[in-house]
């Protein structure tokens, strides 16, 4: 049974079947480790990582998203993820569930997984009893002779085995519709865009000793609901609803404070709310784990982490150019909020000398990531054209750092020809693709001149040309035939032509002549060049 456990344990390691389900990518994860810290700042890891996460799809268009929150080992909550994902996503849900299968299939789900893993344990429990009957009763283990060191060192290996906890927050969506089944602490938000701001809704309650309605459960098994709330603590934990953790399901009996329980008192049963309808909704949902919130709540109190890290999830999507980035973003921020707290050696330091683990998923419904990640093709040139990269200053306003703008400007091809003429190219309107600190645009030339506009503060990037009208005949002066230009040359250098000039004037100034045998004057007066393109619009972003 033994050497069974153990191949149970490295197959554990090993790459999981759930590496070839497909992801969900409207949805992001961001994470960051715990952190302890010492006098000077610094932090250490205090433990290996104890969250875990999954977002998939299944081929009936399911959507599973899932956020776990371990402790004491990450055991439980690597079993839970995946052993929930083959409750879930093989079948038992499909688009023809009622609202009530899809509750039952979620309850059905978190119990299996429970049962599952306390059997899982079930072998090492039975050889830990056997090892414990083999010790003196009445001695302590630092006191027990050197023979006894084998059975102690073998007692520990098995208790990291079978110890351990999780809490999750698991999160169905089918036909349009999301459905949110919690054990723990670990919390679900749905962020909704209304024409009165951003709407931040919890869907579901934290199983703590602060939970009325949890208390009050809790005394209906023979529990003092009053002592349990002052405590604060069930073995080491806030929480009054989680998975795994044999010494609370199975030892309850033996721990003062639930040992008048009629039956078990913390349980593994979620809670399920929905179904939310999801129809017409933009905005985004957000599952995180408890280390997120409690460490913004220990920097700044509690009340308004939620509020707070829906508004940084919106800012984030302003900026950034994914979902993964947008959550890491807001993870990072919390991160550098709680260590600056403790920096700061100020009123709210205290709460601050470490934080656990950090999750944040967050699905989105439509709600717009910034300009700057709406990819733009490369600009196509105009036939026989090319492109060339052209980068110019850009300033802003509103804008406190230095950037720049690039651009890309299509030229016409100087050889390709329409019925005997040059065809001229269309103006495309200026098309943004904005990055985070460089936006560009993708601009076309034209032989036509218009008003350009900028949008830089002080109006210095591009200087505005006057729009050219034409004659009724078509051509403007400067682009009439070559032989009337020659023929207003030779009448200009005429003296009868000339405008009457000071005689002081007239004998300092050069005359100049036509050569009559030359096909050309001796100075010509070739057609004036044509102006450079001029550029409509300038729309640009940070």
């Amino acid at each position: 049974m033994a050497a069974q456990r153990r191949s149970l344990l490295q197959s554990e390691q090993q790459p999981s079947w759930t590496d070839d389900l497909p992801l969900c990518h409207l949805s992001g994860v961001g994470s960051a480790s715990n952190r302890s810290y010492s006098a000077d700042g610094k932090g250490t890891e205090s433990h290996p990582p104890e969250d875990s996460w999954l977002k998939f799809r299944s081929e009936n268009n399911c959507f599973l998203y899932g956020v776990f929150n371990g402790y004491d080992g990450n055991r439980v909550t690597n079993f839970v993820a995946q052993r929930l994902s083959a409750e879930l996503l093989l079948g038992q849900l499909n688009a023809e569930h009622a609202e009530a299968d899809v509750r039952r299939v979620l309850l059905q789900a978190f119990d299996v997984v429970e049962r599952s893993f306390l059997e899982s344990i079930d072998d090492a429990l039975a050889e830990k009893a056997s090892l414990q009957s083999q010790l003196p009763e009445g001695v302590p283990q630092h006191q027990l002779p050197p023979q006894y060191q084998k059975i102690l060192e073998r007692l520990k290996t098995l208790e990291r085995e079978i110890s351990g906890g999780a809490m999750a927050v698991v999160a169905v969506l089918l036909n349009n519709k999301l459905y949110v089944a919690n054990v723990g602490t670990n919390r679900a938000l749905l962020c909704k865009s209304t024409v009165d701001g951003l709407q931040v809704t919890q869907l579901n309650v934290d199983h703590t000793t602060e939970n009325e309605d949890e208390l009050f459960r809790l005394s209906q098994l023979g529990l003092d609901a009053g002592k349990i709330k002052q405590v604060g603590i069930i073995c080491g934990q806030e929480s009054t609803r989680r998975i795994g953790d044999y010494k609370v399901k199975y030892g309850y009996t033996d721990i003062d404070l639930l040992s008048a329980a009629k039956s078990k008192p913390i349980i593994a049963e979620p809670e399920i709310h929905g179904a939310q309808p999801l129809d017409g909704v933009t905005g985004f949902l957000v599952l995180m784990s408890e280390g997120l919130y409690k460490a913004l709540e220990a920097a700044h109190g509690p009340g308004q982490a939620n509020q707070e890290i829906a508004a940084m999830i919106d800012t984030e999507f302003a900026k950034q150019t994914s979902l993964d980035a947008v959550a890491q973003a807001v993870v990072d921020r919390v991160k550098r909020i709680h260590s600056d707290t403790f920096a700061s050696g100020g009123e709210r330091a205290r709460f601050c000398p470490r934080h656990e683990d950090m999750t944040l998923l967050v699905r989105n419904f439509g709600y717009p990531l910034g300009e700057m990640s709406q990819p733009t093709p490369s600009p196509a040139p105009a036939a026989g054209g090319r492109v060339y990269p052209v980068s110019v200053p850009y300033s802003s306003a509103q804008s406190t750092s230095k950037t720049s703008v690039t651009l890309s400007l299509v030229m016409p091809s100087q050889g390709q020809m329409v019925n005997g003429a040059h065809s001229a190219s269309t103006l495309d309107e200026a098309t943004p693709t904005l990055t985070n600190q460089s936006p560009t645009l993708t601009l076309q030339s034209t032989n036509t001149h218009t008003q350009s506009s900028s949008s830089s503060s002080d109006g210095g990037l591009f200087r505005s040309r006057p729009a050219h009208s034409l004659p009724p005949g078509g051509l403007s002066q400067d682009h009439r035939p070559f032989s009337e230009q020659r023929a207003r040359c030779r009448s200009r250098s005429s003296p009868a032509s000339r405008p009457s000039l000071p005689s002081s004037l007239l004998q300092s100034r050069k005359r100049r002549t036509v050569n009559p045998e030359c096909r050309r004057p001796s100075r010509p007066c070739c057609p004036k060049p044509t102006p450079p393109p001029t550029i409509t619009s300038l729309t640009s972003g940070q």
